[in-house]
C-alpha cells in the first residue's frame, strides 16, 4: 500500500495522489489526463512532465491498486487524439484513500505535541452530565443524545491521544542531555510548572467524572446506546448490517471511559496512574534541575577534577610520590585511635607494639560522626491519645453536620428557590455556597448552569427563573435574603433526595 513513498518517482506518485485527494475534497471523483496535469500545476509542480511519463506513473499506481480506471462513454469525441486523452478517467480506490490517510497521519504524528488539558476533563464531565439530563428528561431528542455521545467520545479520544503523546515526550525529556544547558533548564522548569498546574484539582475532576458516569450507568448504558443508534440514522451498506459493529464500538469506548475513571473494585483507575507518572516526573525534573544548578555554580565538575587528578598521577616521578598524592587527594590513611584502651590495660605492657597488641573494638560512629557510641536516656513521649480523640470527635461532628446539610438540601427535581423558605443558618451557608458556584459557571446552550462541590459529591443545576415569578425570600435566624426565584436542582451522591418543603423549614 505504501510502495509509492520510496524510489526515484516517489515525489511524482505522492503529488498525483495528493491531486486526487484534493479533487475528492471538492467532490470530484474522477480525473482525466489533462485534469491530473492541471492539478499537478496547481499543487506547485512546475517540472516539465511528458504524457508518457504521466501515463507510466498512473499505470504504476493502478498496478499497485491505488488508482482505478474507467472509460467515459458519455463524452463526445471529435478526434482520435481527443479520444485517447479524454476517454480514460482515473479515480482513487479504497486502498488509495487509506494510503493517503496513512501518510498524512504519520506526518501529523511526527509534527504533533501532546498536552495534558484540564479543559478536556471538564468537557467530559459536562457531556456526561448532559447525557444524564437527556436520559432523565421525557421526550428528549435521540439526535441530541447521539451528538452529545459523539462529543463525549471525541473528548475521550483527545484525552487518550494527548496523554499518550505527552507521556512519550516527557520520558524522552527525562532521558535527554542537551549541550545548551540554559535552554535545557528553561524547558525543564516550564515542564515542572505545567505538570504542577495540571495536577491541581485533578482528583476532584476525576471524582466528578466518575460520579457522572455512574449516574449514566444508573439510567442504563444500553438505553443510551439504543437511543444514540436511533439518532445516528446509519445508512445501509451492501456488506451487511452495520448496527452490531456500531454498538460494539460504542461499548468499547464506554469500557475505555470506565477503565480511566470508574474501574472495577480493586483495580486502580488509569487517571491515578497518570497522577503517579506526573508526580514522579516532577521529582525527576527537579533533581535534574538541581544537578544543572550545581554544575553551573561550580567552576569545574567532578569529571574534570578526576581528569586533572589523572594527569597528576601520570606526571608523578616515583612510586612514593604516587602514594603521597593518593593520601592527599582521598585521605584514606589507616586510622589510629590513640585514645582507646584495652578493657584491662594492666594485661598489656606499655612497651608493647601496636602491631603485636590485640585489637581494640572501635565504634562504628567514630568514623562517621567523630565520637564514640554512648547510650543516653530516652526522651519522654507526650501522650496524644486525648488530643487525637478530641480531633476525631470534632471531625465526626463536622462531617455529620455536613451530611445533614446536604441531605436537607437535596431535591427530587427542579424546585423554585422560594420553596426552601426558612433554613438553619449553617444549611443556608451551604446553599449560598452552591448558588455562588452555579452562578459563577457559564450557562450551556439550554441556559442551565452546573457546578460541583470540591469533593465531587454534590451537583447543583440552576435554571433561569420564569418571567412571571416573584422574588424569592430565604429566612434564617440572622436575617433574610431576597433574590431571583431560580429553579434549583441539588443532587447528592449516595443519599435519597426529599422535596424542599418536607421537614426542612426551621432547620
Amino acid at each position: 500500500m505504501f510502495r509509492f513513498t520510496w524510489g526515484d518517482w516517489a515525489h511524482l506518485y505522492q503529488a498525483i495522489l495528493d491531486a486526487f485527494a484534493a479533487a475528492n475534497e471538492r467532490l470530484e471523483t474522477t480525473l482525466g489526463l489533462d485534469d491530473v496535469r492541471a492539478r499537478l500545476r496547481a499543487g506547485g509542480r512546475l517540472t516539465p512532465l511528458t504524457d508518457e511519463e504521466l501515463i507510466r506513473a498512473l499505470k504504476q499506481l493502478r498496478e499497485w491498486n491505488l488508482l482505478d480506471v474507467v472509460q467515459n462513454h458519455a463524452e463526445n469525441y471529435r478526434t482520435a487524439d481527443e479520444y485517447e486523452r479524454r476517454n480514460l478517467q482515473y479515480s482513487l480506490t479504497r486502498q488509495g484513500e487509506a494510503a493517503i490517510a496513512g501518510v498524512r497521519h504519520a506526518l501529523e504524528a511526527l509534527a504533533s505535541t501532546g498536552a495534558l488539558q484540564t479543559a478536556v476533563l471538564d468537557a467530559i464531565a459536562d457531556r456526561l452530565a448532559e447525557l444524564c439530563v437527556l436520559l432523565e428528561t421525557p421526550g428528549s431528542a435521540d439526535r441530541r443524545i447521539y451528538t452529545t455521545l459523539q462529543e463525549l467520545e471525541g473528548h475521550l479520544e483527545a484525552l487518550l491521544d494527548n496523554t499518550r503523546t505527552f507521556n512519550s515526550e516527557l520520558q524522552r525529556l527525562l532521558r535527554a542531555e542537551s549541550a545548551d544547558t540554559g535552554t535545557f533548564r528553561e524547558v525543564k522548569s516550564a515542564t515542572v510548572a505545567y505538570l504542577q498546574e495540571f495536577l491541581t484539582n485533578l482528583d476532584q475532576r476525576a471524582r466528578a467524572i466518575a460520579a457522572a458516569a455512574a449516574q449514566v450507568e444508573k439510567n442504563g448504558v444500553s438505553l443510551l446506546h439504543e437511543r444514540a443508534l436511533a439518532g445516528a440514522e446509519l445508512p445501509p451498506v451492501p456488506d451487511g448490517d452495520p448496527v452490531p459493529a456500531w454498538l460494539a464500538h460504542r461499548r468499547a469506548r464506554w469500557d475505555g471511559l470506565r477503565a480511566w475513571f470508574l474501574p472495577p473494585e480493586g483495580v486502580p483507575a488509569r487517571v491515578e496512574q497518570l497522577h503517579d507518572v506526573a508526580r514522579r516526573a516532577i521529582i525527576t525534573l527537579l533533581q535534574a534541575l538541581d544537578r544543572i544548578h550545581e554544575a553551573r555554580r561550580r567552576s569545574s565538575n567532578a569529571a574534570q577534577d578526576f581528569r586533572e587528578l589523572a594527569r597528576w598521577f601520570a606526571l608523578a616521578p616515583g612510586e612514593e610520590d604516587l602514594h603521597r598524592l593518593w593520601h592527599l587527594a582521598f585521605g584514606l590513611a589507616s586510622s589510629r585511635h590513640a585514645h582507646l584502651h584495652q578493657p584491662d590495660p594492666e594485661l598489656i605492657p606499655s612497651s608493647a607494639s601496636w602491631a603485636d597488641a590485640p585489637p581494640v573494638e572501635v565504634s562504628a560512629l567514630l568514623r562517621t560522626s567523630g565520637r564514640t557510641q554512648q547510650a543516653g536516656r530516652t526522651g519522654k513521649v507526650r501522650p496524644v491519645d486525648a488530643l487525637r480523640a478530641r480531633r476525631a470527635a470534632r471531625a465526626r461532628q463536622e462531617r455529620a453536620e455536613l451530611e445533614a446539610a446536604w441531605s436537607m438540601l437535596g431535591t427530587d427535581g427542579p424546585l423554585p428557590l422560594s420553596r426552601f423558605g426558612e433554613l438553619d443558618h449553617t444549611v443556608f451557608e451551604r446553599l449560598l455556597d452552591l448558588l455562588g458556584r452555579a452562578l459563577a459557571a457559564r450557562p450551556d446552550q439550554t441556559g442551565i448552569r452546573r457546578a460541583t462541590t470540591g469533593d465531587g459529591r454534590v451537583d447543583i443545576l440552576l435554571r433561569p427563573p420564569p418571567a412571571t415569578s416573584a422574588p424569592a425570600v430565604l429566612r434564617t435566624g440572622r436575617g433574610w435574603l431576597t433574590g431571583p426565584d431560580y429553579l434549583v436542582e441539588v443532587r447528592v451522591a449516595g443519599s435519597a433526595a426529599r422535596p424542599a418543603g418536607d421537614g426542612r423549614a426551621g432547620g
